[in-house]
């Protein structure tokens, strides 16, 4: 099991859609897709836990969303 804590805040990318706010957000962790997992956290509380998901899931979830197949709200 990987320590997400490790993780410095470079690696860690936002949603273009966040704006200026931020307010609800997701970010996630690109550079530890590789090892197979994706870890997904709370961006107004970057300190708790992070998710983590297969690759495969976080990819079907992003194309899900581009796609417009789950709601955003």
């Amino acid at each position: 099991m990987s320590n997400l804590a490790d993780l410095s805040p470079e690696e860690w990318v936002k949603s273009s859609h966040s704006g200026n706010g931020g307010g609800s957000c997701l970010e996630w962790a690109p550079a530890r897709a590789h090892s197979g997992t994706v870890p997904v956290r709370d961006s107004k509380h970057p300190d708790r836990p992070a998710l983590t998901f297969p690759p495969q899931c976080w990819s079907s979830f992003v194309t899900g969303l581009k796609d417009g197949e789950l709601p955003t709200t």
